[in-house]
């Protein structure tokens, strides 16, 4: 090989491994760019909790990919007036139950979830696959669960009450007239 071809063979290695970068770099952006589109809110928060973009991001895709393994299902129109009444007849308790009727939402909450396929044992796993499809009002269930908490340990007042009610109507209303059932399995499809 004389000294002409070396060089050509080093500019060639030297232009693929640029070309390498750039595809690298570009599936980078548009991956991250698509979990910031999917998680809104969520994917700043678990930047922040896991302290780096990288370990957040390894956490949202590992949440969307057990998501796509659900099962998820759309609530029928029997469902949704029945769960509609309940949530009536608890926003009703409030008036002279406050804090009954906050745990009584977060059940009907559970129940919704349930309903549509979510597993529900544990609420860091209930936020985390909330987080796939409704990540615009997982901050809500996260408020309405500290408030609940707190009057739990009878440290809550009636206006935080309310503002757990607040917080669980959020939640309660997407779970119950959003049809992410679709938009979510065509989302994990294109993945």
């Amino acid at each position: 090989m004389t000294t002409m071809q070396g060089i050509i063979v080093v500019l060639l290695i030297l232009v693929a491994l640029v070309v390498m970068a750039v595809i690298t770099t570009e599936n980078t952006r548009r991956r991250r760019q698509k979990l910031r589109r999917q998680f809104g809110p969520e994917y700043e928060r678990a930047v922040q909790q896991f302290g780096s973009v990288a370990k957040a991001e390894r956490e949202l895709a590992s949440r969307a990919r057990r998501m796509q393994r659900l099962q998820l299902r759309d609530l029928n129109e029997a469902d949704r007036i029945h769960f509609s009444n309940s949530w009536s007849a608890v926003q009703v308790k409030f008036v002279d139950n406050p804090s009954e009727a906050v745990h009584d939402a977060n059940q009907l909450i559970k129940t919704v979830m349930q309903a549509r396929g979510y597993p529900v044992e544990d609420f860091e796993h209930r936020v985390a696959d909330l987080s796939v499809d409704h990540a615009n009002v997982v901050q809500h269930y996260r408020a309405a669960r500290t408030l609940a908490e707190a009057n739990r340990e009878g440290r809550a007042n009636t206006e935080e009450l309310r503002q757990a009610f607040v917080h669980y109507r959020a939640l309660f209303t997407e779970l119950l007239t959003e049809s992410k059932v679709e938009h979510s399995n065509m989302q994990h499809a294109r993945a």
